[in-house]
């Protein structure tokens, strides 16, 4: 009974995978239509749980130990010197690529601003009013709040600010709730000094993004004109929690109001739809925050407004998708990164805690405690001012719980192909199926990460710092983007291709022998020549045991696996490769009879990948000695 019970197991995974169709899930718009929404929404600000802006004892109590540290790093900019994002600065993504010339003004501009709000809360005696309303200002003076690397949006596809339209994005966004909550808290006290500084702020925030918003469906993020095949990635929940942010902060009038946040409603659930029912995130963990967990700062909202009755926070697929974020964490700060991900990381427990708690997951609330022992978190505003409002609300109830981070032997992710197994013996491998057209995507269709006593040997390198080519048609000529810098074999001198029609196949996944194997031959262009290339993975006692079956139509060169590693190499040893990395010891046994070593270093002049590996990471190279059109390569990594 329990090996047939096995067999179904595998038979339900071979009929689920490579399921990429956008499902009408809908889940919000089920909740409500327009009518019954206008008799559930609270209106007039009632349904901010935090204090008024006059009740003192509120905030002392609110913000408790942090209040003093408030107070004192928004005194940092009582003499701050609003920078000004000159012309030049966004023109500078154009003529060299580089985003931070402009980005770093402007961020300079709203930290400052975050931190003469929070201080001001905190005291409560308007000795920062002053210089917040010269933040104010300088943000209203501004021709676009967009991002230099996302005003491509403009019609003029153009990078410099057009002030005939208004762009929403992640920088706008992010600016205009920060901006709605300054209006909520010191509209009236603006108005002690002059009415029209109230007045100008609500203008600029219904011109830059409540009226946009309502009145334009070009917007790609939106996903209302969504193409068969297309993508909603992080950016639609993120901005649908900014837009919505606002709106609730902004709008009185609930015939307005409702039309605003059903029509965030019908995006999100884009964004809902679009993710599979497993809840992986194909973006990696490092977009976790910005993806699912967005999508729960835009629900949590979404429940506040409506007292509770718009929740889908009982929903099988919103606590998979949280729960992603304990399964990819590997151990001692190091997670599963496949695409754009960092391979450091483990999230924000605060947000982890309260989402946890929100979908029920004693997993999630678990591990964020379990983060939270390992570094203690310091409260600290930034640009997301309702997270830090939230934190501050349930930071302390993360003590009682226990910190211990469990998850099963294995996590299968049927629908977004991802695998990961552990053994016994403390190896963790991770390993994907997917197409090469996923979000944040690299051409990395049958790659693995293997990770002994919690540290990375065989690893997966990463992104480096964005720049224009990251997002353009420039990106595959990045060394981090092509399947030749992932754990994968080029076929005839062939890497992987991108584009969705690029994908795995036949893939299988058998807990009881903890194996995994797919198909990767259509990730490869016809160039490759290659009918046939099963790569199978099986993970065992300290062992991981990597087979690849392959037929070819022609062997027109010889054939190249690669391994990408770091630490101290050793090839000199003859069917051996040995890896020490950070007192983790690991031999690849290859046979020499088939194949000849080659390394080559790579230097890390990219401080978001040297933060991570060093100065150095390596590709191990396995050449294969002979052209062959069918055969098997055998490839075993043991723990020593």
């Amino acid at each position: 009974m329990k090996n047939k019970k096995h067999i179904l197991i595998i038979l339900l995974l071979f009929l689920t995978v490579n399921t990429f169709a956008y499902t009408e899930k809908n889940l919000l718009v089920k909740k409500a239509d327009m009518e019954s929404l206008k008799s559930m929404l609270i209106m007039n600000q009632k349904w901010v749980p935090y204090p008024k802006y006059n009740d003192r004892k509120g905030w002392d109590n609110l913000l408790g130990d942090s209040k003093a540290d408030l107070i004192k790093d928004g005194e940092k900019y009582l003499n701050y010197e609003w920078q000004v994002v000159k012309a030049t600065d966004y023109l500078e993504f154009e003529r060299s690529g580089n985003r931070n010339i402009m980005e770093s003004p402007y961020n300079n501009n709203n930290k400052a601003t975050v931190a003469l709000l929070m201080a001001e809360l905190a005291e409560g005696k308007g000795r920062f009013i002053d210089q917040l309303i010269n933040g104010v200002y300088q943000s209203c003076e501004m021709t676009s709040w967009a991002l230099s690397a996302h005003l491509t949006a403009q019609h003029s596809k153009r990078i410099l600010p057009d002030y005939t339209e208004q762009i929403i994005d992640l920088g706008s966004g992010n600016l205009s709730a920060v901006l709605a909550w300054t209006y909520y808290y010191f509209n009236n006290e603006f108005d002690k000094v002059d009415p029209a500084i109230s007045k100008r702020l609500y203008r600029e925030l219904k011109d830059r993004t409540l009226d946009p918003y309502m009145n334009e469906d070009r917007f790609w993020w939106m996903a209302f004109n969504l193409k068969p095949g297309g993508m909603v990635n992080n950016w639609n929940p993120w901005c649908n929690f900014n837009v919505l942010q606002t709106c609730m902060l902004l709008e009185n009038d609930k015939d307005k109001l409702a039309k605003a946040v059903y029509r965030t409603m019908q995006s999100v659930d884009k964004f809902i739809n679009y993710t599979h029912s497993d809840g992986g995130c194909e973006e990696g963990p490092s977009y976790w925050g910005h993806a699912a967990g967005k999508m729960y700062d835009y629900l949590q909202l979404l429940s506040n407004i409506t007292d509770g009755q718009v929740s889908i926070f009982n929903e099988p697929i919103i606590r998979n998708m949280g729960e992603y974020i304990s399964r990819s964490y590997v151990g001692d700060g190091w997670v599963v990164n496949f695409a754009d991900a960092s391979a450091k990381g483990g999230g924000d427990q605060q947000l982890i805690y309260r989402y946890g708690k929100a979908v029920n997951s004693t997993e999630m609330m678990q591990f964020a405690a379990y983060l939270e022992k390992q570094k203690p978190s310091k409260f600290k505003a930034d640009i997301d001012i309702f997270r830090a409002f939230q934190t501050l609300l349930y930071r302390h109830e993360l003590s009682s719980q226990k910190p211990v981070h469990i998850t099963p032997d294995y996590t299968w992710y049927p629908e977004t192909e991802f695998c990961y197994i552990k053994d016994k013996a403390g190896l963790f491998l991770a390993t994907k199926g997917g197409y090469n057209n996923e979000s944040h995507n690299h051409n990395d269709i049958g790659t693995f990460s293997l990770y002994i006593n919690n540290m990375p040997v065989i690893i997966d390198a990463g992104v480096g710092t964005y720049t224009r080519q990251t997002f353009s048609s420039e990106r595959y000529s990045i060394w981090t983007m092509q399947s030749n810098y992932h754990n994968l074999p080029i076929i005839n001198g062939v890497p992987q291709a991108f584009g969705s029609q690029y994908k795995a196949k036949n893939i299988a996944f058998n807990p009881k022998s903890s194996t995994f194997s797919v198909d990767i031959s259509k990730a490869y262009p016809e160039t490759a020549q290659v009918k046939q290339w099963i790569r199978s993975y099986k993970l065992k006692n300290g062992t991981l045991v990597i087979d690849d079956i392959f037929d070819l139509s022609e062997a027109t060169q010889n054939n190249q696996i690669n391994f990408l590693t770091w630490g101290d190499i050793n090839i000199d040893i003859l069917g051996e490769v040995t890896i020490s990395t950070n007192g983790q010891k690991a031999v690849l046994e290859y046979d020499k009879n088939n194949f000849t070593p080659a390394i080559e270093t790579i230097t890390l002049d990219d401080s978001r990948l040297s933060n991570v590996w060093g100065e150095k990471i390596y590709r191990v190279s396995l050449n294969a000695k002979n052209a062959v059109k069918k055969g098997k390569y055998s490839f075993v990594i043991k723990k020593k």
